[in-house]
């Protein structure tokens, strides 16, 4: 990338928020720091964010509050969650509103950057030139980032749209979990790991909202998941 990636750390914990502003902040990025949704607003506005960095748990809005009003505005800035271990409920509602991927807490600054860069290297920098995926019904266009199927433009996030754009791209054909994360997250699947897995179910009743089930995902016991043209 040709400059340092920006990023917004919104979280109540001074002490946490600290220590990321100088972790990442030594480590290539441009660190904004808010406290809570309020003051992220004010910056939000002001400022182009390349990526935020979400506590869940916080006064007043919290994370989820303001993960589903930034979807819901279509903003597409890639959103990985803060989630206290143990909170899978709270894990997968994030993931299902649109968020991107998680880091549990006590939150390890290394592993945060490198998620942080595994997501970067997927939207920065897209080649102008990838030919669109064509699966049956559904075109995928990895250059303008859209996903399409009889004119309709499929309303997905940028992780969901990687991950059908790795599936459609071997139709007919199980993708092991293992290479989906590698490819979707840029990270090794770690145990009780459901990120893909509620990645996929968003996509399933984005896909048949739009084609019924002239598509589908099918989960492949064992090994991963596959896309199929019926």
């Amino acid at each position: 990338m040709e400059r340092n990636p920006k990023i917004l750390v919104v979280d109540d914990d001074p002490r946490l928020r600290d220590l990321l502003r100088r972790y990442l902040g030594e480590n290539g990025f441009q660190v904004f720091v808010s406290e809570n949704g309020a003051a992220m607003s004010r910056l939000w506005v002001r400022e182009h964010f390349d990526a935020l960095i979400l506590d869940l748990m916080m006064p007043g809005e919290d994370g989820l509050q303001i993960l589903r009003r930034l979807r819901a505005a279509k903003d597409m800035t890639p959103i990985i969650m803060l989630t206290a271990r143990g909170e899978d409920v709270d894990r997968i509602v994030g993931l299902e509103l649109g968020a991107d991927d998680y880091v549990p807490k006590p939150c390890p600054p290394r592993e945060l950057a490198a998620r942080l860069n595994a997501i970067l290297r997927r939207t920065a920098n897209m080649p102008s030139a990838i030919a669109p995926v064509v699966a049956g019904p559904l075109t995928i266009n990895p250059s303008r980032r859209e996903a399409t199927a009889n004119g309709i433009v499929i309303d997905l996030t940028g992780t969901e749209l990687t991950l059908l754009e790795v599936l459609a791209r071997k139709v007919g054909t199980p993708v092991p979990k293992d290479e989906i994360y590698q490819k979707v997250l840029g990270r090794a699947m770690q145990r009780y790991d459901r990120a893909i897995d509620v990645h996929v179910s968003s996509i399933r009743h984005k896909l048949a909202a739009v084609l019924g089930t002239s598509v589908a995902i099918e989960s492949i016991r064992g090994v991963g998941y596959q896309f199929v043209v019926r």
